[in-house]
């Protein structure tokens, strides 16, 4: 056993001293803050690999699931390709003996499929009568003479491709006048773009060539065809140095080849680039959205709307926007009202353009009633009332169509140099009379010549045409109306291509700073 200690020792121990406590006191306070530290460093860390640890076994479980889906859609592919070429081949059959009848008939001398068409059903009946008989050229002239029945041609034309016996090879066939290239002789630089029919061709290809079984996901096209339809897109895009490269190339050229590449299911990843810089070059396009996503765009979208924004397009952002689900980073209403902004101060630049002094307030009418009707038809089909009344917007369309029918009424300047009969019916008076600037004839007495001043203004041009509401591009979903789309006889066809369509106000990247006009569309989404 230890030893007691002697009191008299106990009496020599001493407290420490007020310094000492505080140093012992400050140390033990800072292993405190240290192992506090040091332990939220640990639990931070490990916190951060659970998290990363999970997500890792989401993206694992999701890469399993998309083998597992894709190993199941082969399968399905591999399995009912059998059935699928066994329907196709049963209409291939029909198909035949629908086109020995008809060359039967014809070879009789019954009737004339370039008589004039009646009805949706008689329109069908001529159709099918160019698709039995394989006679592609004759389609294509009788198609593009019909462009005033042009929505009954979108109801009936897939349904008359649905009757031939290779409708793919048939469509390549009918368009190889101008697609790639324009073989014409004789064509004109304005109101003779036959784009619309190509895209109202090629767009109603698509239900002839889907698989009957599983959809979309393949195409029942020949590997002929299918090289052929390559080939073609490798030339068009050859040409596109003789056109003067992506940034001159036509509206309605990059259209078409952008359709050719969905139809037939040619797109090809190391295109992407070409393909996002003709998208966005015709961006104002309302098909042009779907045609994205279709070509494999959708990780671009985010740029390429920031691209638009930062161009002055804000309404083909709202578009694209909602095409791809992008509505929470790009709201629209803020990218409307810059829409509207844009196109005030481009009215406000005509006023003031020196140049324009007898129609300016006509122009910048113009030109800001079109922005208005943009962004109200928006508005409208997109369901943005709550967020953005268009009352007010609305009733300044309104004013300033009331303005405008006002300034019509004024009486125009009577030419000095034509010559005018007086109001009593009395002689002409002679040519020399005309010559005098201003010169006002009487059928008085001859009296000292009167002098009078035109008017200030001079006579407007027609009206502003209605706005048109396009019917539906091919799929299921219904698209949304646009109110600027393109019309090919009325588009400008000199300078270089892109440009803004009319009811736009001008860009700051292509504009052309007249007013807007509004046209017919020639084929919609």
């Amino acid at each position: 056993m230890g030893s007691i200690p002697d009191p008299g020792e106990l009496t020599e121990l001493t407290p420490p001293s007020f310094d000492e406590f505080q140093r012992q006191t400050s140390l033990m306070t800072s292993c405190t803050l240290l192992w506090k530290e040091l332990s939220d460093h640990f639990t931070s860390l490990e916190q951060d690999l659970l998290r990363k640890s999970e997500a890792l076994k989401r993206k694992i479980q999701t890469l399993d699931n998309e083998t597992k889906e894709s190993l199941h859609e082969l399968e399905r592919r591999e399995v009912t390709i059998e059935g699928s070429v066994k329907i196709a081949l049963g209409k291939v059959d029909v198909s035949k003996e629908a086109a020995l009848m008809v060359l039967e008939r014809s070879s009789g001398g019954g009737g004339d499929e370039n008589g004039e068409v009646d009805d949706g059903e008689g329109l069908l009946l001529k159709l099918k009568a160019f698709l039995l008989r394989m006679d592609s050229s004759g389609l294509w002239r009788f198609v593009t003479g019909k462009k005033k029945e042009l929505d009954a041609l979108r109801a009936q034309m897939p349904l008359a491709l649905a009757n031939c016996v290779d409708p793919a090879k048939f469509v390549l066939e009918a368009i190889s006048e101008v697609f790639p290239v324009d073989k014409r002789v004789d064509k004109s630089e304005r109101g003779n773009d036959l784009g619309w029919a190509c895209v109202l061709m090629l767009e109603s290809l698509i239900p002839a060539v889907v698989d009957p079984v599983i959809g979309k996901s393949r195409i029942l096209v020949t590997p002929s065809v299918k090289k052929r339809a390559k080939e073609i897109a490798e030339t068009w895009k050859a040409s596109l140095e003789e056109r003067g490269g992506i940034e001159n190339v036509k509206t309605p050229d990059v259209h078409t080849f952008l359709q050719h590449l969905v139809t037939f299911g040619i797109v090809k990843k190391e295109d992407v680039n070409l393909y996002r810089k003709l998208v966005v070059g015709s961006a104002w396009r309302k098909q042009m959205p779907k045609l994205a996503v279709s070509l494999g765009l959708s990780d671009k979208m985010p740029d390429m709307i920031e691209e638009l924004i930062s161009k002055g397009q804000q309404l083909d952002a709202v578009h694209f926007t909602y095409e791809v689900g992008l509505v929470d980073k790009f709201p629209p209403v803020p990218l409307l009202k810059a829409f509207l902004r844009d196109a005030k101060k481009a009215a406000s630049s005509i006023l003031e353009d020196p140049n324009n002094t007898g129609r300016a307030a006509h122009l910048a009418g113009r030109k800001e009633q079109s922005a208005l009707r943009a962004v109200i038809k928006c508005i409208e089909e997109y369901k943005l009332e709550a967020e953005f009344p268009p009352e007010n917007l609305k009733k300044r369309l309104e004013q300033l169509e009331k303005g405008n029918k006002t300034e019509k009424r004024k009486p125009a300047a009577v030419p000095a140099n034509k010559r005018t009969r007086a109001n009593n019916g009395g002689p002409m008076p002679p040519a020399k009379a005309g010559r005098l600037t201003n010169a006002y004839v009487s059928s008085f007495p001859a009296t000292a010549p009167t002098f009078i001043r035109s008017p200030s203004h001079a006579q407007y041009p027609a009206p502003v045409p209605p706005y048109h509401s396009p019917p539906t591009m091919y799929g299921s979903r219904s698209p949304p109306t646009n109110p600027y789309a393109y019309s090919p006889e009325a588009a400008p066809m000199a300078g270089s291509y892109p440009v803004a369509p009319m009811t736009y106000p001008a860009y700051a990247s292509y504009g052309n700073g007249m007013a807007p006009a509004y046209q017919q569309a020639y084929y919609h989404r």
